[in-house]
């Protein structure tokens, strides 16, 4: 199977939608030989933080010698940074390789798996053939009920920040969401917990208890900051100094927790020096998620889309650009706070650049604006002209923004970021 025609199976649309639920992935793995049983994993779930949390622990066991699987979402630029192997994406040819196994056993069932389900199993497919010593894995959405729960039980269990997101499926309090996803527990596991809020902690530590899984909160005040600029923060734990080059007050927190989770990792028999560790740490990156795209002016590409990426990015904003002009471009998918990411976002900029696409799942240029001209400071709601339409017009007409807002950039040297809210990370390669 060519590369193209993976793609033509993956992106088929024979695949259900989001369907909570494990007896398909369970069936589908078994027809494949349950490939997941011998493999180690790290697995992650959490409302925000997952991705970077997963990087910085890939970047650090690569760095420690380990042949690390990596399992993420969403991408960037290919489909192929949802798998990776020691930082290297899987080849065209393996994808069509794994995609030409996964294919004949995919059809068997009546009842076929979810287009997230198929991801999966090909991820997981391939990190067998490959012979990971580990997988770090990032759990969809959810966690008891999320394809990747079909792995046995991980060395560590991640629990990143857990707050409000796809409340129609996990739940409409932040109790029922964290219950939801402490189903990645498993006996023999242990478990590393973000700094949560008391319902949250509360929820984790008593399932932990239930099943005996020591829990481990990730101590935030044993890692401080040395120093920070917009090229990096300079921190400390221990004897260890190394500089992080991700921004952000959040992004200290989720170092601590790679950090806990490193230290179980150590414990449970992985040889990880403290070179490893901060060669990792300072090589690591992740893309969208305040992201310098240019200094001179100052660009920088954020894909948060809920109020709690909202808070990280407002804190992370003012810690590193307090006092300059902010213009903030910004498109939001219907499902997601829209008004309450905006409300936290008026205090700090001087204006709103807003496009709508007319795509269903988009909310109407008519009702966005006015949502952003009611905010107590005034912004201005700006649109670009008229041209040809057509099928690609919607996400052509988001790109000029863009791209447009960061010519305009140029000229006036003002300091731009692009809020780029729910479609943002699918957009953010066509901005560069």
């Amino acid at each position: 199977m060519t590369y193209q025609e993976a793609l033509d199976f993956i992106y088929t649309d024979a695949w259900k939608g989001s369907v909570p639920g494990l007896s398909r992935i369970r069936a589908l793995m078994a027809r494949l030989g349950d490939p997941q049983r011998p493999l180690r994993f790290v697995h992650i779930v959490g409302t925000n933080g997952k991705g970077s949390t997963a990087s910085m622990l890939s970047s650090v066991l690569t760095e420690a010698g380990y042949r690390v699987g990596l399992f993420t979402s969403p991408y960037v630029v290919t489909f192929r940074e949802r798998m990776q192997i020691c930082g290297k994406m899987i080849s065209p040819e393996a994808l069509g390789e794994v995609c030409e196994l996964v294919k004949p056993v995919a059809w068997l069932d009546e009842d076929r798996p979810t287009w997230f389900e198929l991801v999966t199993a090909v991820a997981l497919v391939w990190f067998a053939r490959e012979r990971c010593d580990i997988v770090i894995l990032e759990a969809g959405m959810g966690g008891e009920f999320d394809a990747t729960n079909v792995i046995p039980a991980p060395e560590v269990a991640v629990f990143t920040n857990i707050g409000l997101d796809h409340t129609e499926i996990l739940g409409d309090t932040v109790e029922k969401i964290a219950l939801t996803k402490s189903g990645i527990l498993k006996p023999g596991c242990e478990a590393v917990l973000y700094p949560n809020t008391p319902e949250v902690e509360a929820v984790i530590a008593g399932r932990c208890a239930a099943l005996g899984i020591p829990l481990h909160r990730a101590n935030v005040e044993d890692l401080t900051v040395v120093e920070r600029s917009i090229a990096g923060q300079s921190l400390q734990y221990g004897a260890l100094r190394f500089r992080l080059p991700l921004l952000g007050e959040h992004q200290r927190r989720n170092c601590a927790v790679v950090l806990q989770v490193l230290r179980c990792l150590q414990g449970r028999g992985f040889a990880i020096s403290s070179q490893a560790v901060c060669r990792g740490l300072e090589t690591v990156t992740w893309p969208g998620r305040f992201e310098i795209l240019q200094k001179e002016p100052l660009f920088i590409l954020d894909g948060g889309h809920n109020p709690q990426c909202m808070d990280a990015l407002l804190q992370t904003a003012g810690d590193y650009l307090a006092g300059r002009p902010l213009t903030v471009i910004t498109g939001v998918l219907h499902d997601k706070d829209y008004a309450a990411m905006y409300d936290k976002t008026a205090p700090l900029a001087s204006a709103f650049l807003t496009q709508a696409s007319l795509q269903s799942s988009l909310r109407a240029t008519a009702s966005l604006s006015p949502s952003v001209r009611a905010l107590p400071r005034p912004c201005r709601a700006r649109w670009p002209p008229r041209r040809k339409t057509g099928p690609c017009w919607p996400t052509a007409r988001f790109i000029w923004r863009a791209r447009s807002a960061r010519a305009s950039c140029r000229r006036r040297r003002e300091t731009m970021i692009p809020i780029i809210l729910g479609p943002g990370i699918d957009f953010l390669p066509k901005t560069r």
